[in-house]
């Protein structure tokens, strides 16, 4: 398995752009330096849940349709503590009704038309393929940073529930022996004076 060279790993986090990457790996792949083009990602599916991603974007098989390899899904308890933290902040859990929009973009692009392009086919799929697959990778890279700051969110608002209890509790004890130490004083007051 080829991962990122270190090389292309450095100019992404220099902000070198997904449509260089995209020409360098369309490149390698027809040079047939890779047989393969995968991408490993964070999916953000809600704030209380993401999974990492397997996706081959390299050899296409049909344009439009995802071949995901693999994908980890959360366990029932990670949910669970997910959907706990996700409810304290108020973050609503169940996903927006987008039924009418989905029939009105279903409308768009079903015309069995047969279209003519002035350029030849090579000569477009040269332009297209790298644009394309800049497109998946820079959706893979807003996919991970929506995931990551969902994750941050939920993290940090378990941080402040933890810490609320924990001064609650605090506050709690320090109440009772700041109450135990003037009930002891009161009674050695009392003592001392029924002595007399």
């Amino acid at each position: 398995m080829n991962l990122v060279p270190p090389s292309v790993s450095r100019k992404l986090r220099h902000g070198f752009k997904t449509s260089h990457i995209a020409e360098m790996l369309v490149r390698r792949f027809i040079a047939g330096e890779t047989d393969a083009v995968y991408l490993v990602y964070n999916e953000f599916q809600s704030v209380i849940q993401q999974r990492v991603v397997v996706k081959r974007v390299l050899p296409i098989r049909e344009v439009g349709q995802e071949d995901v390899a693999s994908a980890r899904e959360l366990t029932h308890e990670e949910r669970e503590e997910l959907a706990k933290s996700a409810r304290t902040a108020g973050v609503s859990l169940s996903p927006e009704d987008t039924h009418e929009a989905d029939e009105e973009a279903s409308k768009f692009g079903t015309a069995n038309v047969d279209y003519i392009y002035e350029q030849p086919p090579r000569q477009l799929l040269a332009v297209l393929l790298p644009r394309y697959i800049a497109t998946q990778i820079y959706q893979a890279l807003m996919e991970s940073v929506a995931a990551e700051h969902a994750a941050r969110m939920t993290a940090m608002d378990s941080a402040t529930n933890n810490a609320t209890d924990m001064i609650d509790a605090y506050t709690l004890t320090m109440n009772r022996l700041r109450q135990a130490a003037i009930t002891k004083e009161i009674i050695e007051i009392v003592s001392g004076a029924a002595a007399l």
